[in-house]
């Protein structure tokens, strides 16, 4: 008897320095098209890089989050900083994301 192990793939994006309305339509749109992918099972999303992201760039985790519902796919934020913390506890996001300590 042979033994499988089937193990889902976890895609895992790094952003660096600010998510903003400058980048946030290519961020979204990378985010998207992970998630979109017929093997990805999960995406993290490290964010030790991000110095700082504006609505835009928020709007684009909660966008890629409704997407990752959706499509029946796991969705984490990893390595999150205080000052990026602070915004997700402000907005109350820090209960919506799954967020881990990397």
């Amino acid at each position: 008897m042979q033994a499988l192990l089937n193990s889902p793939k976890i895609a895992v994006i790094r952003p660096q320095g600010c998510l903003n309305a400058t980048n946030s339509l290519e961020f979204e749109r990378e985010l998207s098209t992970t998630l979109a992918q017929d093997d990805v099972a999960s995406l993290l999303v490290d964010l030790a890089a991000v110095e700082s992201f504006d609505s835009s760039g928020l709007m684009s985790l909660v966008s890629a989050l409704k997407l990752a519902q959706s499509l029946g796919k796991g969705f984490r934020l990893d390595s999150v900083s205080p000052a990026i913390r602070i915004i997700l506890e402000l907005t109350q996001l820090d209960e919506i994301f799954e967020i881990s300590e990397g």
